[in-house]
Parts: C-alpha cells; sequence; structure tokens
C-alpha cells in the first residue's frame, strides 16, 4: 500500500510538471495523414518537384504485378501527414501500356485525397491532354505550373485565373521546382483540398450530341450503383470505348453488380450500335475522344497563354533540325561518344596511378600486421595477395573511369540530348523488328551493362524487351575498356602519351563500339525473325526542350546513384574471384598450377579463334569482373601466385609479344572482349529482371557463340593476308 501512495503521488508530480512547464510540453504528433498522387507527362520536371516536396524521405519499388518503377516518398505540413505517390508518366490515360493502366487505374481506383498535374509552363497545351483526362475522373486536383522560369525567360505569358475557369476552377500554382520556388504555396494547395475537400466539379469535355446523348443513356443504369466516387458520365465513357485493359481493373478493383446485368451489356452494345460502331471495334470512338481533348487543348492555349516573342523555340528547333538529320545526326552523335572517351581516358589515368599507390601500399602494411600476428601464410595469401588485390585492382582501374563517365553521360541526359539519339536510332531498331526505346537501353550500358538491363523495364512489350536484354552486352561497359584501351595503346598507337596518341586511342576505341553496335543491330534482327518473332510496336517519343544542366545534382546523381552502386556490385563478385584466381594458381599438381592445368587443356581450341589458353582462362576467371582480365593474363604469363600489375607500357608489350602476341591476336581479343559472356553482376541482373534461368542462360550463351565465330573467321582470314 505504501508503495501505490508514493507511485501515485509521483505521477500527479509528473502531470503537473508536464502541464506548467514548456520545457516538458508534450508535442502532438501530425494529426492526419492523406495521400496524394503526383501526375504528368514525360518531360515536365515531376521528378523534380517529387523530390523537391520529399527530399530525402522516399524509396523506390515495382508496382504490383508490374516491372515499372514506383516512388513514394512523405512529406508534412502544418502536422499533416502527406504520403506522395508518383505514378508513372504518361501522355494520356487511354491505356495503352503498363505506365498508362497504372496512372489510370490509381487515379480511379485508390482514391488518393489529392492529385497533383504537373504542367510545363513552356508547353502546357501537349501537357492539357492529360489534365482534361484527370479532371474528368476527380475533381481533388491542384495544377502544378512547373518549369515557370524558363517560360519566363522565353517571353511566355500565361493567364492563370483564365486557365483555372477553363479547368474548373482548379487551383493554379506556378512553381520552379528546380531551386524550390512556389512549393510552399503547392503544399498549402494541397492541404486545403485534403482537409476541406475540392469546391470545382468534374470538367466535361463535349463528345458531340449523339455521343453526349449514349453516355446518358448509359449513366442511368449507374446511378444507384456504388461506383467509389468515380463520376457515372466518365465511367460510361470508358464503357462505350471498351476498353478491355479498364473492364479487367473494374473487376479487380470495383465488382460493379451492373457489369453482370444483361440489361446493362445489351444497353452498352445497343448505344454503339446506334453511334455506328460494332461491339469489339471502337477505333473509331477513341479517335473522336482524342480529336475532342486535342481541339480543347488548342482553345484552352490559345485564352489562356500570350508570347510577345512568336519565335522563342526557333533556337531549339535550328538546333534539333542539325542533331536529328539523317546527314548531320549521325556524325555529331559518334563525335559526341568519341569526345566522352577521350575524355575519359586522359582523365582516368592519373586517379587510377593515385588510387592504385594507395591501395597497395595499404596491401603491404596489412600484410606485414598479419605476418607480425602470425597468421599462417595461406590465410595471409587468400586475404591480401588473393582477395585483397583483387578488390584493390578493381576499384584503382574501375572508379576512375566510372567517376567521370557516368557524370558525362548524365550531362547529356539531363541537358536533353539522350532523347534525340533515341529518335536518331528509332528508325534503325524498327528496321530491326524491335522497339525504339532500345537505343536509350543500349547507351546506358556503355557506363555498365547491369544498368543498360534495369533500363530495359521502359519497354512494355515482352517480345522486344527481351531483345534488349539478350543483345546488352554487345557494347562494351567501362570494365571492359582498361582492356581495350591498353591494346590500342600497345599494338595500334604507340608508347608516347601526347594528345594526339589519346585522341587517336579514343578514334579507334569509338571504331570499335561502332562494331559493337552494328552487332547489336545484325543480332536484334535475326531474334526479331526467328527466336522472338513479332512485329515492331511503335512509341511516341517527346523530344523535350534543352535545359541548363544542374551540375550539382548531376555529379550527386551520377556519382551516388550509378557510381557506387555499380562499383558495389562489382565489389561483391569480385571478392570470391579473387580467392578462387589465387587457390588455382597456387595449388600445384606435378609442379604445375592448377591455372596452368586449365590453360593448357583450352590452348588447342583458343588457338583455332586467334587466342591462347591463358588469355581464354583469363576471361573465364574474369566472369565475375571484366576488370581483371589483363591482370590474369600478366600473373599467368609471369607465373606468380597473385594477380599482377605492369604500370610500363613498354614492359607489358614485351612481355605479351614475348609470349607469341601479334596483332591478330591483339584484334582478336578486343573482339572477344566486345563480344563474350556478360560478368557475373550483369547476369545476376539479369536473372533478376526476366525471373528465367532459361533466359538468363540464353543472354550469357548468345554473345559468347558469336564471339568465338567472329573470332574464327577474322583470325583465319587475316593469317592468310601477307600484311599479318
Amino acid at each position: 500500500m505504501q508503495l501505490e501512495k508514493i507511485l501515485s503521488t509521483g505521477a500527479e508530480i509528473l502531470m503537473k510538471t508536464l502541464k506548467t512547464n514548456k520545457k516538458f510540453s508534450l508535442k502532438k504528433r501530425s494529426t492526419s495523414c492523406y495521400t496524394v498522387a503526383i501526375a504528368g507527362n514525360p518531360n515536365v520536371g515531376k521528378s523534380t518537384v517529387f523530390n523537391a516536396l520529399t527530399g530525402l524521405h522516399q524509396h523506390t519499388g515495382n508496382w504490383p504485378g508490374k516491372t515499372v518503377e514506383r516512388a513514394e516518398g512523405s512529406y508534412t505540413y502544418n502536422k499533416n501527414s502527406f504520403n506522395l505517390i508518383d505514378i508513372p508518366g504518361t501522355y494520356s490515360l487511354l491505356a495503352n501500356s503498363p505506365e498508362e493502366e497504372i496512372a489510370r487505374d490509381f487515379i480511379c481506383f485508390k482514391s488518393p485525397d489529392a492529385v497533383i498535374i504537373v504542367l510545363d509552363a513552356t508547353c502546357i497545351e501537349r501537357n492539357l491532354n492529360l489534365a482534361l483526362q484527370i479532371l474528368e475522373i476527380t475533381n481533388k486536383v491542384v495544377i502544378c505550373l512547373n518549369l515557370i522560369d524558363e517560360a519566363e525567360k522565353k517571353k511566355i505569358r500565361i493567364d492563370k485565373d483564365e486557365l483555372s475557369l477553363q479547368l474548373g476552377g482548379a487551383t493554379i500554382v506556378p512553381t520552379n521546382a528546380r531551386d524550390k520556388k512556389g512549393l510552399e504555396a503547392l503544399k498549402k494547395a494541397v492541404e486545403n483540398i485534403c482537409k476541406d475537400g475540392s469546391q470545382i466539379k468534374n470538367v466535361k469535355n463535349n463528345y458531340g450530341e449523339k455521343i453526349e446523348q449514349s453516355l446518358e443513356n448509359i449513366s442511368k443504369h449507374l446511378s444507384n450503383e456504388k461506383i467509389n466516387d468515380i463520376d457515372p458520365r466518365w465511367l460510361s465513357l470508358r464503357l462505350l470505348e471498351g476498353d478491355f485493359s479498364f473492364y479487367s481493373s473494374l473487376k479487380k478493383y470495383l465488382p460493379l453488380r451492373a457489369l453482370e446485368d444483361y440489361n446493362l451489356n445489351e444497353k452498352i452494345k445497343s448505344e454503339k450500335e446506334k453511334l455506328g460502331f460494332k461491339e469489339n471495334n471502337s477505333e473509331g470512338l477513341r479517335d473522336k475522344i482524342v480529336e475532342t481533348l486535342i481541339k480543347r487543348s488548342e482553345n484552352i492555349y490559345k485564352l489562356c497563354v500570350k508570347t510577345s516573342k512568336k519565335d522563342y523555340d526557333l533556337k531549339d528547333r535550328a538546333i534539333d533540325k542539325f542533331l536529328t538529320s539523317p546527314l548531320t545526326g549521325f556524325p555529331t552523335m559518334i563525335l559526341f561518344l568519341m569526345g566522352i572517351f577521350w575524355i575519359t581516358i586522359t582523365g582516368a589515368n592519373y586517379p587510377s596511378e593515385v588510387i592504385s599507390s594507395v591501395l597497395f601500399a595499404l596491401e603491404e602494411k596489412l600484410m606485414n600486421f598479419l605476418v607480425y600476428c602470425s597468421v599462417p601464410p595461406w590465410i595471409c595469401g587468400i586475404t591480401v595477395s588473393g582477395v585483397y588485390r583483387t578488390l584493390a585492382w578493381v576499384v584503382s582501374v574501375m572508379l576512375p573511369p566510372m567517376a567521370i563517365f557516368f557524370p558525362l553521360f548524365t550531362l547529356l541526359e539531363d541537358v536533353g540530348y539522350l532523347p534525340r539519339i533515341a529518335f536518331n536510332l528509332d528508325g534503325v531498331f524498327k528496321k530491326c523488328g524491335c522497339h525504339g526505346k532500345q537505343s536509350l537501353t543500349m547507351c546506358m550500358g556503355f557506363g555498365c551493362n547491369a544498368c543498360g538491363i534495369i533500363g530495359c523495364r521502359i519497354i512494355d512489350s515482352p517480345r522486344e524487351r527481351l531483345i534488349a536484354i539478350l543483345t546488352n552486352n554487345f557494347v562494351p561497359c567501362n570494365g571492359r575498356f582498361p582492356l581495350l584501351i591498353s591494346i590500342i595503346g600497345m599494338f595500334f598507337i604507340g608508347e608516347s602519351l601526347t594528345a594526339l596518341s589519346s585522341l587517336s586511342s579514343a578514334l579507334i576505341l569509338t571504331g570499335t563500339i561502332i562494331i559493337g553496335i552494328a552487332t547489336t543491330f545484325i543480332i536484334s534482327k535475326l531474334l526479331s525473325k526467328t527466336l522472338l518473332k513479332g512485329i515492331s510496336s511503335s512509341f511516341t517519343l517527346e523530344l523535350p526542350p534543352y535545359r541548363k544542366p544542374q551540375v550539382g545534382k548531376i555529379l550527386i546523381r551520377s556519382l551516388l546513384d550509378r557510381t557506387i552502386f555499380v562499383l558495389g556490385r562489382a565489389v561483391a563478385v569480385a571478392a570470391p574471384a579473387g580467392l578462387i584466381i589465387w587457390v588455382m594458381a597456387n595449388t600445384f599438381v606435378n609442379n604445375t598450377s592448377l591455372l596452368i592445368h586449365c590453360s593448357t587443356f583450352l590452348d588447342p581450341f583458343a588457338k583455332s579463334i586467334g587466342l591462347d589458353g591463358i588469355i581464354l582462362m583469363a576471361f573465364i576467371l574474369g566472369f565475375p569482373a571484366n576488370e581483371i582480365v589483363l591482370p590474369i593474363i600478366i600473373m599467368s604469363y609471369m607465373s606468380t601466385g597473385s594477380i599482377m600489375d605492369i604500370q610500363n607500357p613498354t614492359q607489358l608489350h614485351l612481355l605479351l609479344t614475348s609470349h607469341g602476341w601479334t596483332y591478330i591476336t591483339a584484334i582478336c581479343v578486343m573482339l572477344f572482349s566486345l563480344m563474350h559472356f556478360p560478368c557475373g553482376t550483369t547476369c545476376w541482373t539479369i536473372k533478376k529482371e526476366t525471373k528465367s534461368l532459361a533466359w538468363t542462360l540464353a543472354s550469357f550463351i548468345l554473345p559468347t557463340i558469336v564471339g568465338i565465330i567472329v573470332c574464327f573467321l577474322v583470325s583465319n582470314v587475316l593469317k592468310l593476308m601477307p600484311i599479318w
């Protein structure tokens, strides 16, 4: 009893203290949590708005049952929590792709508390098509007029009041998300919609007297049906249109009794017949819907947008005329590619030497420490000479080129040049029976083939996505550049390290890569005509306006999201490789290491394709990371028990030629490096993306067979030529 009295008295004192002392006052938690969708066309700055609102409070994943990426984030405003869902960028909700289907279904059936529609202030006419469709579904809308700073530079004036009137009274918030301007007003507008509900009415687009009458007739059958706050008129339009994907979504999210009603089905069929459309063919109706939306977008644009500079986009069009012309587009693209490689080659040399000297100096101290601790020699060999030395080589060789290449590549992406590359290559890929978006995934492969494989998610067709995955390895990643550059320098350029020699090296490397691109086209064509037959699908490609690059964000995004991510995966697969290589090089049978035994076994076959057993064995052991192929070759030729690095090109050239290397060997090694099995990281990524071991094996076998055939033909043809 005494204890209970003490506890009771203590509790009373504590409560009085909390009430009277501000220092101990309890903060109220967020009172409500709202779900907000953010929608818009591609290239309107939707992701920038999302990132600016959510900051670091975001994560990504895939939509259930889809490989389309989903981004979610959260932010707090006036003690309320807002969960922001970045739905896929799309041009329309008339679902022709997984992205459009996801965007439509989320807005329709997930009932978000508010929808932020992001418009590009420099070209709102094109964006209004999607905005008008969303406003037919829900009135809980805030219009984010982004890139308002660029519109002002181009002397574009937008009448926000008139625009709001034309869009049913929706709140218009001008923003410059890149500089975080207008975000507070956007948050306030979203809060008002979420807390107080929308005061605007759903926008109605007039599709003509006959269609409007049919919509009214069908709506009567839905008036008594619980339809989850979806506008009956819009629902009637979708049912009349006969969108099969929408029917399946209705049954999944909202099983309406009326859908099973024979009278409703008959009513829809009857209304279609009145309009002159067949039951299973509504293309004419869809064309009418699209035509209505386009005309209304044009009318709103004329009413709301004025510009004192009629030719504000003349400069962009002039640049596009040059960059996308059949005569100048491809040469310019090759020059850009060569320039990036030249900067990467010349810029990576010194950082690689510095990192290498630091890491290998640390290796000596680590070895001395283990010896001091009386660690057995074989453990020292595995951990230091095996695993550590392999990792040190991978990091020193791989990190500098990636740290240069990825920012340059991201710079082209940020400026707006990559979509122009896709535009130039779209026709070629289409002739190969593939998708134009494969050009973008191929470009991603230059940095890392694993990134290129992940990028294949943007291709909607499963058949065309598989072709892109199977052929992505024919463009070399930065892990293969060190071997290619070393061979070019030793056998085709010479020892001088002048600006001219590095330019020549970049030129030859670009030529090698063009061979890889040509191989991509040829194999894609063969696959589309044999194993993966089908008709190539078309896609809408928007050429975004040229924008001033954000150097800070480019560096952060390219270094953290790409360089560190890829390096981490490479390290994860290279560590066990170092252990295996050391064991094979230091396990002897009849006074000969297992590594040499295996190389000798492979030698006859390897020589038939212009290589030798040691080179072929190095490629096999280099499966975890392409960067370690050359060190394994050096180690095997020098008969050392661990990976070696010869910094002097003259010594390395002498070592290779003394073991039978000729110009034919150098050419075949370059070709086989270009066309052989993907590295371990890429294979791992292919398995995750395709969820199929069979297709992963196919992606491993296909380029290897092509590489063997090409090397066999080239080596035997060159041997017949007197010059060699």
